[in-house]
Parts: C-alpha cells; sequence; structure tokens
C-alpha cells in the first residue's frame, strides 16, 4: 500500500481469534464480500497462537493481527506469519496513560523482530490512547494532540531503525479526526490507513463515515480504508468500496446513477434499475451507468454516461458515450442495456 498502489479495503473480524472454525467462516464472508486486508483481534495468547492457522486459509490475503496493551502478543504474532501488526504504542506503556521508557522498549521489541522479519507495523493512535502529558498540554485529545502522540510514536520507532511504517490516527469526532489526518499528511509521506472510529450501525455510521473519510479522500488522503460499522461486515465492506467509487479515487465496478422518480417518468424506473443492478453485479470494469426515467433532462444525461438509457411511453433511448444507438422497448430496455455494458466493459479490458 501506498505511493500509486490501489488504496485498499479491509475489515476486522467480530469472531473470537481462537476460536478458528467460526473465525475462518467470517474471514470467508469477508472475502466475498471483496475484503483485500483481514484484520483480526488478539486478545490473548490463544488468539495469539491461532494466527498461522488463519494465515494457511487466507493464502495470498493479508492477516494483520491487532494488538492492544500487551506487546508480547505480537512478538507471538510476529512468528505466527502474519502479514502487519497493529499497535497504538501508546497502550504499550508500563504506566497507563504514559509512553514511558517500560514503553519504548516494549515497542523497540515488536519493531526490531518485526524489521528482522520484513514485517509492516501500523502505528495508531485514538483519542481514547493519547497519553496524559498531551492531554493536560492540549486539554482533551485534540486534532493537534493527536497528531503530536503520533509523531513522537513514529519518531521514536524509526530510531529504531525500523521505517516500514502505516499510520493511523481515528477519532469518533468526524471533524478533529479528518482534521488531525489533513495536519498529519502535511508533515509526514507515511502511508495512512483511514476510518472514522465506532462510526455506529449501517446508515447513520455510513453517512458519517462516507463524509469524513470521502473528505479526505477528494484531498489525495489515504491508501487504506476501513468503515467502521456496528453489524454485518460484508455492509461495511460495501460502503468503503462505494466511498472509493463516489470519490472517484478507485473505481472498480460500474457506478449506477438513476432519476429520483417524478411524475414526468414513463416507465417502470425502480425496477429496471435494480434489474440492471443484478444483471451487472459480476461486471468489473469503471463504467457509468445512467438509468434515467424521462424524456425531459434524460437525454443529454444519458448521453453524459458510458452507457444510459432514457425513458419514454413504453420504451427508451440508449446511449452509449454521447452517441444515440436506437430505441428499445420497455420490456427488452435490460437486456438491451446489459449487452451495451458487457461490450464495452470486454473493450476497456
Amino acid at each position: 500500500m501506498g505511493g500509486d498502489h490501489p488504496i485498499r479495503v479491509q475489515s476486522l473480524t467480530v469472531s473470537k481469534t481462537a476460536e478458528t472454525d467460526a473465525a475462518k467462516a467470517e474471514i470467508r464472508k469477508m472475502l466475498d464480500a471483496g475484503c483485500e486486508i483481514v484484520r483480526v483481534a488478539v486478545f490473548d495468547v490463544r488468539d495469539a497462537e491461532s494466527l498461522a492457522a488463519l494465515k494457511g486459509f487466507l493464502g495470498d490475503v493479508p492477516l494483520v493481527a491487532d494488538i492492544h496493551f500487551n506487546y508480547k502478543f505480537a512478538l507471538i504474532a510476529l512468528d505466527q506469519g502474519v502479514d502487519k501488526v497493529r499497535l497504538n504504542p501508546g497502550n504499550i506503556a508500563g504506566l497507563a496513560g504514559t509512553f514511558d521508557t517500560v514503553g519504548r522498549e516494549r515497542v523497540k521489541a515488536v519493531a526490531d523482530k518485526a524489521r528482522a522479519k520484513g514485517i509492516p507495523m501500523r502505528v495508531g493512535v485514538n483519542s481514547g490512547s493519547v497519553e496524559k502529558d498531551l492531554l493536560e498540554k492540549y486539554g482533551w485529545a485534540t486534532a493537534d494532540a493527536m497528531v503530536e502522540s503520533a509523531l513522537r510514536h513514529c519518531e521514536y520507532v524509526e530510531s529504531t531503525g525500523f521505517r516500514d511504517i502505516v499510520v493511523s490516527i481515528k477519532s469518533t469526532n468526524m471533524d478533529h479526526c479528518v482534521e488531525a489526518y489533513e495536519k498529519f499528511a502535511a508533515k509526514t509521506d507515511f502511508p495512512l490507513h483511514l476510518g472514522i472510529t465506532e462510526a455506529g450501525l449501517p446508515g447513520y455510521g455510513s453517512i458519517k463515515s462516507a463524509i469524513g473519510i470521502g473528505t479526505l479522500l477528494r484531498e489525495g488522503i489515504g491508501d487504506t480504508v476501513r468503515v467502521s460499522l456496528t453489524g454485518d461486515k460484508s455492509i461495511e465492506i460495501q460502503a468503503a468500496f462505494d466511498i472509493l467509487k463516489a470519490t472517484g479515487r478507485r473505481v472498480r465496478e460500474p457506478e449506477i446513477i438513476a432519476c429520483p422518480a417524478c411524475g414526468r417518468i414513463a416507465i417502470d424506473l425502480e425496477t429496471i434499475v435494480n434489474q440492471v443492478k443484478d444483471r451487472v453485479r459480476d461486471v468489473k470494469a469503471p463504467l457509468r451507468i445512467s438509468v434515467l426515467g424521462c424524456a425531459v433532462n434524460g437525454p443529454g444525461e444519458a448521453a453524459e454516461a458510458d452507457i444510459g438509457i432514457a425513458g419514454e411511453r413504453g420504451q427508451g433511448m440508449l446511449f452509449r458515450k454521447g452517441q444515440f444507438l436506437r430505441r428499445v422497448k420497455e420490456s427488452e430496455l435490460v437486456d438491451e442495456l446489459e449487452k451495451e455494458v458487457r461490450k464495452l466493459a470486454a473493450e476497456m479490458h
């Protein structure tokens, strides 16, 4: 990740990692939804020692060990063949709420082992992991406090000779989260993992994440993303890809544009849109498909898409790359649109 590589979508399992059958079943669903980096929680020794089995199951898909508080689990994880460890240095302290000498020695032990094995590390800062001295300096976990904490940790990790670092700076407060990423990105060139932590249930949580993550992506910030939603992981994975598509940062499948419907519509628009969505689900090409319901604005807007239809009474006009192709009966619209989509996708490939 980083540089010119695609922005990757990741997610975190809910299953207890040591219960490998349940974890594998959940991971299978995540992979089917398109997850590209799988992160698992390492809560105890049993979880840490189960990582090799999960890595064997995943094959080439990267496995990330999510470590909090106990650095020894990170050391075990590195021996289990994981592809990355996630660590909040502020949580690995000898004295809670500090990044003291003991904490630094523990982080160094992880960094030394990771460097020897050629395994990267995510250095994380959450609003809840900011050190006490920075909370006192800034009053609370402001964006500036999180940025200074992240810079402090990265500087220390680099001083140990370890440079294969990904950074995250997350907060439940979307404004502070965006501000922190912007300020950190202006000061460094580390690859950044984006997320609005604990965004909530699908619906509001998706909107909150889209605004925050989308703002950063539009500014060219971010190398991997996770939408943190409560519930089915396939929903957060799809939300992440939708945000990437809407911002134009990574389009891996067709974007369907459809009007909201009004009294001018002369075709069964909702049914047609849903049928088109189902028909092109397997198409992997960055196409814009317009499905518009009437002849008022429809022809002009349909012509702006790669493939488009504009409805008339019982029929529709079919466009490709701005050119009118033909009129098609309403009963044949979906079939004809699918043909043109697949033809253009094949040409693009």
